[in-house]
């Protein structure tokens, strides 16, 4: 008998920024909308365009400078909370991050800006265009690519 696949389609909600004081624990939200478990599903996470945190078969992985500071709620998995939550907040963790989940072939994505309470007027990239969205990820995939030829026309 054949295994039923059941494949529900889901979207990414997120809050456009949020604050933290340097030294603090913060947690940058995300979750997958309907409510559904992320369990088997692969998450990233991104520093701008670099990965920092990647769960992927229950494995998790974090870039140097993140190990044991970036986790998910691993219990909150199940209702499709896939927010990450970053401890010892540093003033060089301010920028933009997104979250990237990945099920079958469905990939969604949401940004968040992480911003120090202090120095809040540096708020940029809060509404990230899908367009946007597009040309990084076409950007990061063809960096290895091109970069050879962009050293030669340099």
């Amino acid at each position: 008998m054949a295994e039923s696949r059941v494949h529900t389609q889901f979207k990414l909600t997120s809050e456009d920024y949020v604050e933290a004081d340097v030294g603090e624990e913060v947690t940058l939200p995300c979750h997958l909308s309907p409510d559904t478990s992320a369990v088997a599903t692969t998450i990233r996470w991104f520093k701008e365009t670099e990965c920092i945190y990647l769960y992927q078969n229950g494995q998790v992985t974090e870039r140097s400078g993140y190990e044991g500071r970036v986790s998910l709620i691993t219990q909150e998995l199940e209702r499709g909370n896939v927010s990450l939550r970053l401890r010892d907040f540093r003033r060089s963790d301010r920028g933009v991050y997104i979250c990237q989940v990945i099920h079958g072939e469905q990939k969604e994505e949401a940004a968040v800006g992480l911003w120090d309470r202090e120095a809040s007027g540096s708020q940029y990239l809060l509404h990230e265009t899908q367009e946007d969205k597009l040309k990084r990820e076409a950007s990061a995939g063809e960096l290895g690519k091109y970069e050879r030829v962009w050293r030669r026309e340099g």
